[in-house]
């Protein structure tokens, strides 16, 4: 983060000389259209609900790439800036977003922190979460997302997700009043979509053999664990750049075989090598769980969508915890 820390300075002080050379505004996209520039898939995603055809809206990470390695170029710090809103996830999620929203004249450009108002979760390794506060995050807490601090996941609870696409639709009416009515009404349809999922799960996860899955890559899905009564481990800490430790690779090894589980879990966009191994030492299979951070260019072309993904999962979660 350190490189992060310089290029930043740099970037802002470039920022501020071009903004200041502008004729107009830059928040506006084509055809007058509010410009919304989003971290995340979900985010991105849902903002295209809300906005339908009456904003532009921007996904900031490059197609296929993992969010959690990120970091933004110059060219993603000047977007931001000719933006009319730009959306991220958490300061835990995104925490080089703090030194840009620092550096944003907040006349031209409106920051959402998504999580506003959401309930967040503190990770670890053994599946048990302990809640943070609502809606706020502690100034003594350090703004990262490694080993036991805050799970910055929060899109895989829907609940969460529904609050998510309110502070989204806020932003979007602050920025656009004109059209409050009109992204109401879509904000409110893809609620209602969420909801469904939401029940969806509910009733698909009830009645299943297994309650515990594992997962071979970054602990990504204990807020879903958590919604829904399960029993979640993965072999790494929230950060997906981590590395799993011999002993916790063989903890996972040591409770499929005690817990007769038939699979283990994979994610996208990161290479399933500790999915495998776990695989080959147990005669389990290798099932993929979406986290939906981001997708790959072809799924993006293909009109992939969040809920889509969620599908997917719910599926996979059904196979693997051998549901009725």
């Amino acid at each position: 983060m350190k490189r992060t820390a310089v290029l930043l300075a740099a970037c802002l002080a470039l920022i501020a000389l071009v903004a200041s050379c502008e004729k107009k505004p830059g928040e506006t996209g084509k055809d007058g259209r509010p410009r919304i520039v989003t971290t995340l898939f979900p985010l991105y995603d849902f903002a295209r609900n809300i906005a339908g055809d009456r904003a532009e809206v921007h996904l900031l990470l490059p197609p296929g790439m993992e969010s959690h390695s990120f970091e933004p170029k110059p060219d993603d710090i000047v977007r931001i800036n000719k933006s009319a809103l730009f959306v991220y996830t958490n300061r835990f999620m995104e925490p080089w977003a703090a030194d840009i929203i620092a550096g944003l004249d907040t006349r031209r450009t409106l920051v959402v922190d998504a999580s506003r108002g959401a309930r967040l979760l503190k990770a670890g390794h053994n599946g048990e979460h302990d809640h943070a506060e609502e809606g706020h995050h502690h100034a003594g807490e350090a703004a990262h997302h490694h080993g036991d601090g805050i799970d910055p996941h929060l899109w895989l609870d829907f609940a969460n997700a529904r609050i998510m696409v309110d502070n989204i639709l806020a932003g979007l009416v602050a920025r656009d009043p004109a059209h409050r009515d009109f992204y109401t009404a879509n904000a409110t349809a893809y609620k209602a979509k969420l909801a469904d999922l939401d029940e969806r799960y509910r009733k698909g996860l009830a009645s299943c053999e297994k309650r515990m899955f594992l997962h071979g890559g970054h602990y990504a899905f204990g807020y879903l664990a958590n919604r829904y009564g399960l029993h979640y481990e993965a072999a790494y800490a929230v950060t997906a750049d981590a590395e799993p430790s011999p002993a916790k690779i063989a903890d996972l090894i040591k409770k499929i075989r005690a817990n007769n589980l038939r699979y283990i879990y994979t994610e996208e966009l990161v290479e399933p090598r500790t999915a495998d191994t776990i695989a080959r030492e147990t005669g389990a299979r290798v099932l993929r769980l979406n986290g939906a951070h981001n997708i790959g260019r072809d799924d993006l072309a293909a009109g992939v969508t969040f809920l889509s993904l969620m599908e997917q999962n719910l599926n996979n979660l059904k196979i693997g915890l051998q549901c009725r």
